[in-house]
């Protein structure tokens, strides 16, 4: 079987309730492309019907869906563990609750970029975002500012769910990944810059979703830290 066109790796952690409408719009995306795709569903340590849900979608798309159980917590545990399982010439993860129209994801390969790397943008020129608070608006554009000050001066947005890698970029960045937790995908475009890849960031409109899993007070002093983690291993030269 030859390797598919694209690969769309979809982290579930107690995703029963969101997971259903993802995979639908995403299948429906992908029957109406003429390339092919795989859909990877990387379920880790849920308490609800989440790998469940998945399988009974995979059951009905054998050809497209995969999933993948994982025993250890962690979101980027679960990307990395999608992407290099993955078999596409290009490898898109995305959140589970999806918060951009699937058509958007043609904005990220060819023919529109032909790029290693293209990460989903709020901030750069025609992006547009619905319905978001602005005290989230606020933190985010907060915890961006420490990105940039600290380890990614020249990205105005690496906090949002949708990236594309290439198969060589995901094969090269993944495996030097050390972070397992919310902070995994500053750390693997830190580890990009570091080895001369291009970033691109790609205009999205964005749908806020009051179902997020972040909690921004708890969330932001760990985020903190892992900034101070990853200045510290790229000096340690522990991503070389």
């Amino acid at each position: 079987m030859s390797d598919p066109f694209l690969s769309i790796v979809i982290p579930a952690h107690n995703e029963e309730n969101r997971l259903p409408q993802t995979l639908e719009q995403v299948v429906s995306f992908a029957a109406g492309q003429s390339f092919e795709t795989e859909v990877v569903v990387v379920e880790n340590a849920s308490h609800d019907r989440t790998l469940e849900v998945g399988n009974e979608f995979a059951s009905r798309h054998a050809s497209m869906i995969r999933v993948i159980h994982e025993e250890l917590p962690g979101k980027g545990r679960a990307v990395q563990k999608g992407m290099l399982t993955a078999r596409g010439a290009y490898r898109f993860f995305a959140d589970a609750d999806f918060s951009m129209p699937a058509a958007e994801i043609m904005r990220f390969i060819p023919p529109a970029v032909d790029v290693p790397i293209a990460i989903g943008s709020r901030e750069a020129p025609g992006a547009v975002r619905y319905n978001e608070p602005f005290y989230r608006h606020l933190t985010g554009r907060v915890f961006n500012t420490l990105i940039r000050i600290l380890v990614l001066p020249t990205l105005n947005d690496t906090q949002c769910g949708f990236k594309m890698f290439r198969a060589d970029a995901a094969d090269n960045l993944f495996r030097r990944q050390i972070l397992m937790g919310w902070s995994f995908d500053v750390e693997l475009l830190y580890i990009a810059s570091r080895c001369g890849y291009p970033i691109l960031e790609v205009p999205i409109p964005w749908y806020f979703n009051p179902e997020s899993k972040i909690n921004v007070f708890r969330d932001s002093w760990r985020m903190f830290t892992d900034l101070l983690a990853i200045r510290y291993n790229g000096r340690m030269g522990r991503y070389d």
